[in-house]
């Protein structure tokens, strides 16, 4: 297994950061009880935690909140993305064990995880801010051996929700969102008020 190329998921996420505007940021996500703050937190959180696990380096896992969120998160995660994507291209990023949190794990496992976060979250934050996102398939083939393994059944706690189904027909992001514990029909609720 060889470390995938993080970039063009890097870059898809970055390409939706300027279609969040401040009255998403408390909006419901596909995440169970994230709101949009909380999840783009948890992503700046996790660029930098993961950029830690390529080069081997201690890391720790932040509790994600919408308080926690830098106000300057447009003009950070950009740059945080490239340094994620610049880290996991390092010569021997991919090699022996390292860590994600607490969890001792593969240096190929962890880049596994990385683009899935990436990949997963994309789709958590176009469908949380009514934003097109359409993965590289050949994003979504690097993730899947991670999800079947991973992502089926009860789920895994702080990583996946229960396996939601998906017919065995459909295309191939739908089946990885559904192993992830995400229903590939999820739409953001509508504004209510008068």
């Amino acid at each position: 297994m060889t470390v995938p190329d993080l970039e063009p998921a890097a870059r898809r996420l970055a390409a939706l950061l300027d279609g969040v505007p401040d009255s998403a940021l408390d909006a419901p996500t596909p995440c169970s009880d994230s709101s949009v703050a909380v999840l783009l937190d948890h992503i700046m959180g996790l660029t930098v935690g993961l950029r830690a696990s390529a080069r081997k380096e201690p890391t720790e896992a932040p509790q994600a909140s919408a308080e926690h969120l830098d106000p300057d998160w447009r003009a950070i995660l950009p740059g945080r993305l490239d340094a994620l994507v610049a880290a996991w291209r390092e010569p021997g990023a991919g090699e022996g064990m390292t860590s994600a949190g607490s969890v001792e794990l593969p240096a190929t496992a962890a880049a596994a995880v990385t683009l899935d976060e990436l990949v997963i979250h994309g789709w958590d934050l176009a469908r949380a801010t009514g934003q097109p996102y359409d993965p590289d398939p050949a994003d979504v083939s690097a993730i899947m051996p991670f999800l079947e393994e991973f992502g089926s059944g009860q789920g895994v706690p702080g990583l996946f929700g229960p396996t939601v189904p998906v017919p065995d027909d459909a295309p191939a992001f739908h089946r990885a969102l559904g192993l992830s514990g995400r229903d590939p029909a999820w739409r953001a609720p509508a504004p209510t008020g008068g």
